[in-house]
């Protein structure tokens, strides 16, 4: 079913919990795989990072071009700002400002 679902898709959110973060790794590997750019959103509850993005970086054994950025999914602005945050990272890859993630 994810195959249907990103058909066309310029780009990917990977949205985290960090108290679930085992649910996480199959859809890293699956936007890894098939080589469409994404970022990793890091859920923060109530206004509250409970761990550092490069932790969770390193935990998701994510890639240093791949941004990894904070976000309140139940606001509107921190939602818009990570879609945002991904449309410029798509088009810093395709001008060639950043390589793929592998």
């Amino acid at each position: 079913m994810w195959d249907e679902l990103v058909r066309g898709a310029i780009g990917a959110i990977v949205l985290v919990d960090t108290r679930r973060l085992a649910d996480c790794f199959a859809a890293v590997d699956f936007f890894e795989h098939r080589g469409l750019p994404y970022l990793v959103a890091v859920n923060c509850f109530d206004g509250v990072q409970l761990h550092q993005l490069d932790d969770v970086r390193e935990a998701l054994a994510v890639g240093a071009q791949v941004p990894v950025i904070p976000c309140d999914a139940r606001s509107r602005e921190s939602t818009k700002q990570v879609l945002i945050t991904l449309v410029e990272y798509v088009l810093k890859m395709r001008r060639g400002a950043v390589a793929p993630s592998r």
